[in-house]
């Protein structure tokens, strides 16, 4: 039979559990404003009961403390994480995108487009209508065209700086990460530590937690946790356990007490991917060399948001088939060149064209190679079915460790990826065609006719040089060399013919937003400037003004994406008020979304101060009735030692 004092023993267990019970009820109520902490509590069972040889067989033996555990539902972490990333990628989207708007927004307050662009080709030209000949009237005109380059020259500004403050957001996202990183590795070293005891890490891993709840902001997660077990009983588990978090579609950050780190390296100036790209833009590695796949269509989180803005290109990236591999040589040396046919659209018109004129890296078949310059050709066969292919020369031996091999034929060459977004170059690059091809527009109709003087017409648009204070001296379109020749042979009819252009040629595509100017010649005596077709007219002639008037409003004579020259700022702000409308809208939603998940996580996990309050009743109820129980049992002990006469 159990002994005498065997009701002691279970009151006393009684008063533990009570007494455990009434300390994690106290911490919770301390914890109650606590981020991230998790509501705790005792778990416990009854003890194993105690075989007695009496008819009733078995006595309760009391009850038994267990643990204190906190109250987690981990599915509801994972739902938050994946929804944090979203709201992390629409924040940044939501942030930039309102900037693009203010950039392009034209309120009457800021000179835009149309208010500059009508300055000139409706208030300036109108004005010159009256009197062609008239060199105030032209100087007047001249002048509003400076501002029409100024206001290029301004955006394009803007735009870069913004590139420039993204740029620089990643780097700082990344040193976020490496940070969040070495945190969570060093968590997961103490709670291994701990829990090997047999003991609960509650609060290292609510602060865990915590980490991961600010990681999945700037990047999508994926946490496993395995529990280690004994390598010579493998149905053993120790109490410790392998956590791992992977970022990005995948990548392996943390492996329980060890993290691999992230570094930003900034692109050289032949490395760049876009042309209207500035320089140092940073790619990201791991610590051991391997390359970060920043363009992880699985990506999510701020870093997604910043990537598809500093890069984003709406999916319009070189890409086209080898069809070629041969040499050349260039000042003595050898250089592999490879020649890619083309078939994207904005691919065929060198107005679009956003190629790196400074070098860069190709992917001709899966194999990376830098390239030094390459040439756009453009032929036609006898039956006036034109053919577009870029000429690439690779680099030297000192870039490339390896030639290009004819296995390359027929595979599939990008330069940068194709990011599905309207980002920095998606707006560089509209610019720039607008700008190139109104500039020789205006420029041919100009060329075609002479001045007051009966002087043949020169140019008024151009683009400063970077190097210099020279400016690019764009061909007529006689030589060859101008990037609409294929227009030329299509009006003409002609059939096997071809152009080329090189990267380093004075054609239009040397032109952008960031350059666009007007000719110094112009701008020193406006009187330069052709109104008129033919050289025996009279002074007063205006049939070329009447044409520059028809670029302005007439899409035959001049169409950039279906509409005419002056419906520019239609064209972009509907791309930007677009984007601004898709950050906002999908921002909210997931706020929201995010806002709803957490109430469920609260809803366990979190702290309620009338359900405490309740507990703490009931506990120490259970406290008091166990301090009962001991008192009683002092009695009837005291009674059976002193009064039995034992």
């Amino acid at each position: 039979m159990p002994s005498q004092f065997f009701g002691l023993n279970i009151a006393y267990t009684g008063l533990l559990a009570s007494n455990a019970a009434l300390n994690t009820t106290s911490n919770n109520i301390a914890n109650v404003q606590t981020e991230g902490y998790s509501r705790q509590q005792v778990k416990q069972q009854a003890s194993n009961a105690l075989r007695v040889f009496q008819t009733y067989g078995c006595a309760g033996a009391g009850v038994e403390t267990l643990a204190i555990e906190r109250v987690r539902d981990e599915f509801y972490d994972g739902k938050f994480w994946d929804n944090n990333a979203k709201v992390g990628e629409y924040d940044m989207k939501q942030y930039y995108m309102e900037q693009l708007e203010t950039y392009f927004d034209d309120n009457g307050k800021n000179a835009g487009f149309k208010t500059v662009f009508d300055q000139m080709m409706v208030g300036g030209l109108q004005e010159l209508l009256k009197s062609p000949g008239d060199e105030t009237k032209k100087s007047q005109f001249v002048g509003y065209a400076g501002n029409l380059t100024e206001y290029f020259n301004g955006l394009a500004g803007n735009l870069e700086a913004m590139q420039k403050d993204i740029n620089q957001e990643i780097k700082l996202k990344v040193d976020e990460i490496n940070s969040l990183a070495g945190e969570i590795a060093t968590l997961n070293k103490q709670i291994n530590t701990i829990e090997l005891s047999g003991a609960k890490a509650n609060e290292l891993r609510d602060r865990r937690t915590l980490l991961l709840d600010q990681l999945s902001e700037i990047v999508d997660i994926e946490t496993k946790e395995i529990p280690i077990t004994d390598a010579n009983n493998p149905e053993r588990e120790t109490g410790g356990n392998r956590f791992l978090v992977k970022i990005a579609g995948g990548q392996l950050l943390v492996d329980t007490n060890e993290y691999r780190g992230l570094e930003c390296v900034a692109r050289k100036n032949y490395e760049k991917v876009n042309q209207t790209d500035i320089d140092g833009l940073y790619d990201v590695y791991w610590e051991d060399g391997q390359q970060f796949n920043l363009y992880n269509a699985a990506m999510g989180g701020n870093l997604r948001g910043l990537i598809e803005l500093r890069d984003g290109n709406n999916g319009e990236n070189f890409t086209g088939l080898i069809t070629d591999v041969g040499t050349a040589n260039i000042g003595g040396e050898t250089h592999d060149t490879v020649t890619i046919e083309v078939g994207k659209a904005y691919l065929q018109d060198l107005n679009k064209c956003n190629l790196s004129d400074q070098g860069g890296i190709i992917n001709l078949g899966n194999q990376e190679f830098y390239y030094d310059s390459w040439q756009y050709t453009c032929s036609y066969d006898d039956a006036g079915n034109a053919t577009y292919s870029y000429t690439f020369i690779l680099s030297s031996q000192d870039k490339n460790d390896m030639h290009v091999t004819n296995d390359r034929m027929g595979k599939t060459a990008t330069v940068g990826a194709g990011i599905n977004y309207q980002g920095i170059p998606y707006y560089m690059s509209q610019m720039n065609e607008w700008v190139r091809t109104f500039s020789q527009k205006f420029n041919d109709i100009l060329t075609s006719g002479y001045n007051a003087d009966n002087e043949a017409g020169v140019k008024m648009f151009t683009g400063d040089r970077a190097s210099s204070e020279e400016q690019f001296r764009f061909p007529d379109g006689k030589d060859g060399t101008q990037s609409t020749r294929y227009d030329l042979f299509t009006q003409a009819g002609l059939a096997d013919s071809s152009m080329t252009v090189a990267d380093g040629d004075d054609s239009y595509y040397r032109l952008t937003a960031k350059n666009f100017a007007i000719l110094t010649s112009m701008e020193m005596d406006p009187g330069l400037m052709a109104n008129k077709f033919q050289k025996g007219d009279g002074v007063e002639q205006d049939d070329l003004l009447k044409q520059l008037d028809l670029l302005a409003r007439d899409k035959d004579v001049m169409s950039f994406r279906g509409a005419s020259a002056s419906e520019f700022l239609q064209c972009i702000l509907s791309d930007v008020a677009l984007n601004a409308s898709r950050a906002n809208l999908f921002q909210k939603s997931f706020s929201n979304i995010a806002g709803t998940i957490d109430t469920q996580r609260i809803s366990i996990s979190g702290v309620d101060e009338d359900e405490e309050a309740v507990n703490l009743v009931k506990y120490q109820n259970g406290y008091n009735l166990a301090s009962k129980m001991i008192q009683t049992l002092t009695e009837i002990y005291d009674r059976l030692i002193l009064e039995t006469g034992v």
